[in-house]
């Protein structure tokens, strides 16, 4: 990695320079001290007075060498002769030049890693391409920046390498029904793997599974086979039903003829009260049916259900 020896050199988590942003402090103060130098070398007399100028100018010059500004979640990594000095920020901080340098500027705010596995297989050999997105924070900055070179890189590579353990150990089935149960399963992995960086994981999600399109529609078939019978099972489930439902009828007609001869009428009536057809009926058929009878059961029935006087 690089360092950041220039004070307009800020190492970002890739371990790339890029431009740090002006502290506006150390500027208005460094344009305050050099100019009141310029003007006490130009208007002041006698050497004491130049050479007090030049000194104002040499310290407006090193101000921004000195005074350094990290935002609310950056923390500065200090170091003091090529050893580590202090962790600094957020804020202002002062830095002695030439002898202090800026190494690293660690961000902590919640980062996100995207991640994949292409063709992987998994455990019933199935080529399959996963696509996730790991939550991370650098909850301890000391050991981020010194522990690990390029931690960013080096997050993507343990989690590329987990997800592939997971579909590997994975039955496919198993991978698109249980999809929470292996994002649970991957930030475990990969939070213990990386907490010796002081970076903590904060979740993991799975945001797509491809398989191939032709094991695609076998799937499709087998789900749609799989509806079928369970199609078949509810429909004989209710033939059983009314099988056994037609049997307690049965046996309730058997035990008494007058209920039997008052549903055979209903039919008869239900059949003809809409369409007004005329149905003949064979004598014997009436017969059987035995209007009378039933007429007079009915009506010692309601005789016996009146209170008496």
């Amino acid at each position: 990695m690089m360092n950041a020896a220039s004070p307009n050199l800020r190492i970002d988590p890739f371990g790339m320079p890029k431009l740090q942003s002006v502290n506006p402090l150390a500027m208005v103060l460094s344009a305050l001290v050099v100019t009141s130098g310029g003007l006490l070398a130009a208007l002041g007399e006698g050497d004491g007075a130049k050479w007090a100028g030049a000194a104002l100018i040499l310290v407006g010059a090193l101000i921004p060498l000195t005074l350094k500004m990290a935002n609310q979640w950056e923390r500065a990594i200090v170091l003091r002769l090529g050893r580590l000095d202090k962790v600094a920020g957020p804020g202002l901080f002062l830095v002695i030049p030439v002898i202090d340098q800026v190494a690293y500027w660690i961000d902590q705010r919640i980062q996100t890693t995207e991640f994949n596995a292409q063709q992987a297989l998994s455990k019933d050999t199935v080529p399959v391409n996963i696509d996730a997105v790991i939550f991370w924070q650098v909850h301890d900055t000391e050991r981020a920046a010194l522990e690990i070179q390029d931690y960013r890189r080096a997050i993507s590579q343990v989690s590329e390498t987990s997800l592939r353990e997971m579909v590997g150990s994975s039955m496919l089935s198993t991978l698109l029904a249980e999809r929470k149960a292996g994002d649970e399963m991957l930030r475990e992995v990969i939070g213990r793997k990386i907490a010796d960086w002081g970076i903590s994981v904060i979740s993991v999600e799975i945001r797509d599974i491809g398989v191939p399109a032709g094991l695609q529609d076998a799937m499709s078939r087998q789900a749609q086979a799989e509806r079928e019978r369970l199609a078949r099972i509810a429909l004989g489930q209710a033939e059983q039903e009314v099988a056994v439902k037609f049997v307690e009828a049965a046996e309730i007609y058997g035990r008494s003829p007058a209920a039997l001869q008052l549903r055979a009428m209903n039919i008869i009536y239900e059949t003809t009260k809409e369409g007004g057809a005329t149905i003949l009926l064979p004598t014997a058929m009436v017969d059987a049916m035995n209007p009378g009878g039933v007429l007079g059961l009915t009506q010692a029935a309601l005789a016996a259900q009146q209170p008496k006087a």
